[in-house]
């Protein structure tokens, strides 16, 4: 109620003015204790305990500031980053655009933050070690002019390097539209060059490495993405990112280039999910994100192969507490349905 009574004011302003607005609220409030995980909705995918299945995407706390607070507001776990080796500042705004009647938001950020070892300093200072506290996964990119010069597969390494410490987790992130020429690292020949510098950089670490892949994927992609990830042993594999794509859009707004997120992927990403389960089975965890804003839908995506899924721009139009309110729902959903924890549901339709 207090959100919805909120949100107009907070619409007046620019979108990026809101969103790091939203950031220094957080880092006001004090850290919540750690959160208890639910016997019915945790579950242990790649070797991490998850003490529930909804998760924050990764483009909300680009640098690292507030993720360690996430769990406070019902998040089983958050995605820190993008974050690139050399801090960079992205595109010009304004690169931010809330698609209101669309519920939709359109990003073009190009992966602003401020490089991967103030990060590490920070992260460092609230995390006394991996595995202590909230479960905290890092996103790394590649530098936009390392990409341009073809030397992005360098990048990934370094990050790994740098971040692989201070995570539960690492995602791979080869599908942001915001660089270009990344989404090319997708094809089977640059993407196994890409898997085996990461795979050789993390060495005798066991850090879980995630990969994030783009929605926008014909079937021969999808197939490729599948055998690159069981042949270099990744740990799971994320799907997906925003679209370049345009359904019919109402915004004024929607002629913006750049990423399309919300409710206009909840479609295209869960089809792109289901692909992925049909061909990996369960031999690799998939973790669904792109236009879930509700329980029955999180629902949908856990049924369909998701073991975990995550959100981000349903926070712009549902509020802060929305993963408490998911989470809520899935319990509901379960019982009504004679499912005793969260694990025997992941697949079930696949």
């Amino acid at each position: 109620m207090s959100y919805r009574l909120l949100r107009p004011l907070l619409f007046t302003l620019d979108a990026e003015r809101a969103h790091n607005l939203s950031i220094a609220a957080l880092r006001m409030m004090p850290t919540a204790a750690p959160l208890a995980p639910d016997p019915v909705l945790e579950s242990v995918v790649a070797g991490i305990r998850f003490p529930n299945p909804v998760g924050l995407a990764a483009g909300y706390d680009k640098d690292g500031r507030v993720a360690h607070k996430m769990h406070g507001l019902g998040f089983g776990f958050a995605e820190l980053g993008t974050l690139t080796p050399l801090a960079q500042p992205g595109n010009v705004q304004p690169r931010l655009f809330r698609l209101v009647e669309d519920r939709a938001v359109i990003n073009r950020f190009g992966f602003n933050n401020g490089g991967q070892g103030a990060a590490a300093d920070r992260i460092a200072r609230y995390r006394r070690a991996v595995g202590d506290g909230p479960v905290i996964g890092i996103n790394i990119g590649a530098n936009k002019e390392a990409t341009a010069e073809g030397r992005g597969v360098a990048d990934y390494a370094t990050g790994v390097t740098c971040m692989a410490p201070l995570a539960d987790y690492l995602t791979v992130n080869i599908s942001s539209p915001n660089t270009p020429g990344l989404r090319a690292l997708q094809g089977r020949a640059a993407l196994d060059d890409l898997l085996s510098a990461v795979m050789a950089a993390r060495g005798e670490g066991r850090t879980p490495i995630f990969l994030k892949v783009a929605p926008d994927l014909e079937p021969a992609d999808v197939e490729d993405i599948a055998a690159a990830c069981i042949d270099h042993r990744v740990d799971a594999l994320i799907v997906s990112n925003t679209t370049i794509t345009r359904p019919a859009l109402r915004s004024v707004h929607a002629g913006e280039t750049g990423g399309l997120s919300g409710a206009p992927l909840t479609d295209l990403s869960h089809a792109r999910l289901k692909d992925f389960r049909r061909l990996l089975g369960d031999r690799l965890p998939l973790i669904g994100v792109g236009g879930i804003a509700n329980a029955e839908q999180a629902y949908a995506r856990i049924r369909a192969g998701a073991s975990l899924v995550q959100l981000y721009s349903a926070l712009v139009y549902e509020g802060p507490y929305l993963a408490r309110r998911i989470n809520k729902g899935l319990k509901a959903l379960m019982t009504r349905d004679g499912v005793k924890t969260i694990t025997e549901l992941v697949g079930v339709d696949a």
